[in-house]
């Protein structure tokens, strides 16, 4: 007769412990793996696991239908995607795109949009990921990488950082004193004439009246216009000098790519001198593009067809300034200078494509010749 049941279900004892055993093998497994998943998780496996689910979210989104809105979302796309992350993935970002590496210097291209410093409202800057980046590149036990100059929060481009503190103080005293030549790309409306000069307009910082009070840096001439005869005007105490030499690569109707070289490091000089002294504001520009109020650049009929977009939408075009080279004397007796360029971001490249622009290559003798920059 068989005995009867012990409280769990399908535990019977009938002179073998066959199904016992059953029970037992049954309990065993859930506890093992209770015991698996209770382990710590590798780092980089649940880094690459949040990463894929990100990426799924991502994919996830509808495509806008409407060619206004997949332009808009390009942009965004191209502009946005390093400004809400954390540092370390800022960094790993920088690691990649670096433009040169050595026992003193490390030379990264800067990303469009973020600040180089922090400050009131800001979530991210360039010096967030200067710690990381050096460990990154020298180990956990490596001091961060301290700054040499700056680029404003909406430049791209070249940008030196250096391992020691003294070498940085020696890189930022070569600045000073202007032996570093610098030269930026700019996308502007209109096309500079003539085609090539120097624009030698002193600059100052005003409050702008309106609506919206704010300041701007604007220029300060030393001679005006009086009854057809030129003048000299007494300057401003606080107007500084500025200079820039330009000279236009390439240009259509509308719109020109112009190499810009600044001879001194003004605030916002070269996003000055273009829209007040050259009446050609860089594309992107909502600030300089008007001095009496702060909105979306306007832009001509021409620009917004080949851009793709209405003049609502003007506002998320970013600023096309782009530190393009930089050359830097040598820091150490018996070394040679050094040269360092950068390619501009995928969002300059496509709008020169757009707008009909030719990007300038070098050749192996250094020769600049003019080539689509669909070829790039």
């Amino acid at each position: 007769m068989a005995a009867p049941s012990c409280g769990a279900p399908g535990l019977w004892v009938r002179g073998s412990w066959q199904r016992l055993g059953n029970l037992f093998t049954f309990v065993s497994k859930p506890l093992c793996s209770a015991a698996a998943a209770s382990r710590p998780l590798d780092a980089q496996r649940l880094a690459e696991r949040l990463r894929a689910q990100k990426q799924e979210q991502k994919t996830k989104k509808p495509v806008p239908t409407n060619p206004v809105q997949r332009r808009v979302q390009e942009l965004l796309r191209f502009t946005e995607q390093l400004q809400r992350v954390h540092p370390n993935v800022l960094a790993k970002a920088l690691s990649r795109g670096l433009v040169h590496q050595d026992k003193d210097l490390v030379v990264i291209n800067k990303p469009y949009g973020l600040p180089v410093h922090g400050g009131p409202g800001v979530r991210l800057c360039i010096s967030d990921a200067l710690p990381v980046l050096a460990k990154m590149l020298h180990g956990h036990k490596a001091e961060p990488l301290h700054l040499c100059h700056r680029l404003d929060k909406e430049t791209t481009g070249v940008m030196v950082l250096a391992w020691e503190k003294e070498v940085a103080h020696k890189v930022q005293e070569l600045f000073r004193t202007r032996q570093v030549t610098k030269k930026y790309w700019a996308i502007t409306m209109r096309v500079p004439v003539p085609s090539a000069g120097v624009v030698d307009i002193p600059i100052i910082e005003k409050e702008v009246q309106g609506q919206e009070r704010h300041h701007k840096m604007t220029l300060s001439p030393s001679y005006c216009m009086d009854n057809g005869k030129i003048v000299r005007v007494r300057t401003s105490r606080n107007a500084h000098l500025a200079v820039t030499q330009y000279r236009v690569l390439s240009s259509t109707l509308s719109s020109a790519l112009v190499e810009l070289q600044p001879v001194t490091g003004i605030k916002h000089q070269l996003r000055v001198h273009l829209s007040f002294g050259l009446d050609c504001p860089v594309l992107g520009d909502h600030k300089y593009s008007d001095w009496n109020r702060l909105a979306p650049q306007k832009l001509s009929a021409c620009i917004l067809k080949k851009m793709g977009l209405p003049q609502s939408k003007a506002r998320h075009i970013p600023l096309h300034l782009h530190a393009c080279q930089l050359t830097l004397p040598a820091l150490q007796p018996g070394k040679e200078e050094l040269n360092l360029v950068c390619k501009p971001p995928r969002y300059f490249v496509h709008s020169l494509r757009r707008l009909g622009l030719k990007m300038p290559s070098r050749d192996q003798n250094g020769d600049e010749e003019a080539t689509h920059s669909g070829a790039q």
